[in-house]
């Protein structure tokens, strides 16, 4: 049996080829047809050019139907592929083709004179554009090519995609995951959520990351169901297409946005059964007043790139606010102390995953790998965590984040909690800064309201808010207030560059 991804996601294409599957915003329609056939064609010319089964494809494109196509005629040619974000530099990339030494990279137009020197410079025999448009000296080299190809055998072993991770400390690793990897998450996540005949996607998230690409794109494909392709998050946008479909998946802050919408609400969400948010957290006060103003729960679930998905709230009994719910069916989770044994309810530990699900290792980096996984191969995803009474999995943070001042441990959460519940704050980041007593010093960056009530917040009035309800070595010793946070491509907000910058203030 071939366990090529590609073979798996195509057996539930729909028997109708004309029947949709890009809905793009201009009203054109990519059919499933249309989707075999054009990467039956770039999968001819990879072939042509020369790559073997095994071999890496990257791609550094925008958002497009052409660019979702090459992702599956790579998996349907045997190579294995690496989508790049589209803001990543000079230095990133060097480091990328460099480490992945890729046997075709993929670029916009106004990339290629960058993309011919770091190719040349990395061995990378083969360069070729696609522009915003979904055009470009790829799309020409493919057109004369036969619009029919047998799917290369692969076994669930087998690399399918590379994906680097974001990188917040030191050098970006290479997550490779299988075609088992890829299959079970997208078979599990499919059913898990109950997809159905008639579903329709409103996709609006970035497809260089596992939640667009992975997550959104397997699960609406193994249902052959169509989805509307944006090119990128827009909430006048969504309420037009809300309507029309059946599903969204997003970061937080396409929520938060939305309920800026004053017409959001019941009906633009009528035709709705899910909404499915992730790759950060999701704030209670976001959970509740987008119940409050639809009737429907958000569905808040767990994951990361070595693994795609690990926990999901459920699809039928309580999403609890606050939690990403419980492991995923064929993923095992456990949370540890510092001595490797399971903690106590409400108890904040180490997570640990296993299953067909997490990665195979990092590119090129046999000895990192091993650092990773424990003796009875889970995989430590740095992540902290607890279990309440009824085994939601609530996450504190990455392990990274965590404080320690005077030799006790703080986990930011528990005091951005309480900071985000304050009147005029709409979010905060806890993060340690140097002390000359504590070692670190618990210090919290916070988002003013544009209102009377944000502009009266003060660092010591903050203070004074909490510091009844902490313990005193909790409580902020220092307070920023600020305009935003800095994030990631995925809308994470990115506590390392706040240590930089605050690091490298004078002592207060």
């Amino acid at each position: 049996m071939n366990q090529n991804l590609y073979a798996l996601l195509a057996a539930h294409f729909p028997r109708d080829p004309a029947a949709p599957c890009m809905i793009l915003p201009d009203g054109r329609v990519w059919s499933y047809g249309d989707v075999e056939r054009a990467s039956a064609r770039m999968a001819n010319l990879i072939v042509a050019l020369g790559l073997q089964p095994g071999d890496r494809v990257a791609a550094q494109v925008e958002k497009t139907p052409e660019a979702l196509v090459l992702y599956l005629a790579a998996i349907r040619a045997g190579m294995v592929f690496l989508p790049l974000n589209p803001a990543y530099q000079r230095h990133e990339l060097e480091h990328f083709l460099g480490d992945a030494t890729p046997g075709l990279f993929v670029c916009r137009p106004q990339s290629r004179a960058l993309a011919d020197e770091l190719a040349a410079a990395a061995g990378v025999s083969n360069v070729l554009e696609l522009d915003d448009a979904g055009r470009g000296t790829l799309i020409n080299a493919a057109t004369p090519h036969a619009d029919a190809f047998a799917t290369v055998p692969r076994t669930g072993a087998d690399l399918a995609a590379i994906l680097y991770t974001s990188g917040t400390t030191g050098r970006s690793k290479g997550a490779m995951l299988s075609h088992r990897n890829l299959a079970h998450n997208a078979q599990t996540l499919h059913d898990y959520w109950h997809f159905q005949p008639g579903d329709v996607l409103l996709h609006m998230l970035p497809t260089f990351h596992v939640h667009g690409l992975f997550v959104a794109c397997h699960t609406t494909l193994l249902n052959g169901s169509a989805m509307f392709f944006e090119p990128k998050f827009d909430a006048a946008r969504a309420m037009q297409l809300l309507p029309q479909s059946t599903v969204m998946m997003g970061v937080p802050t396409f929520y938060v946005r939305l309920l800026h919408e004053p017409s959001f609400g019941r009906e633009a969400c009528r035709n709705m059964r899910l909404f499915v948010s992730g790759s950060a957290p999701l704030l209670k006060e976001t959970f509740d007043e987008f119940k409050a103003r639809t009737g429907h729960t958000i569905l808040e679930r767990y994951g990361m790139t070595e693994g795609g998905m690990f926990t999901s709230n459920p699809y039928e009994g309580e999403r609890r606010g606050g939690t990403v719910g419980f492991p995923l069916p064929g993923t095992a989770l456990r949370i540890v102390g510092a001595g490797g044994t399971a903690v106590k309810t409400g108890e904040v530990g180490s997570i640990q995953v296993k299953g067909e699900n997490v990665f195979v290792g990092y590119w090129g980096m046999p000895e990192k790998t091993r650092e990773e996984f424990t003796a009875d191969g889970f995989f430590m995803t740095g992540d902290m965590g607890s279990w309440d009474a009824d085994f939601y999995v609530t996450i504190s943070g990455r392990s990274k984040d965590l404080v320690i001042t005077g030799g006790l441990n703080v986990y930011p959460k528990e005091i951005e909690e309480l900071i985000d519940a304050m009147p005029g704050v709409v979010e905060s980041a806890v993060i340690g800064l140097p002390h000359p007593d504590f070692g670190e010093a618990v210090s919290a960056v916070v988002v003013r309201q544009k209102n009377p009530a944000g502009k009266a917040l003060t660092e010591s009035g903050i203070i004074a808010a909490i510091k009844d309800r902490l313990a005193n070595f909790k409580v902020p010793k220092w307070v920023y207030l600020v305009d935003e946070l800095p994030r990631n491509a995925m809308g994470k907000v990115q506590k390392n560059i706040l240590r930089q910058e605050y690091s490298a203030q004078k002592p207060r």
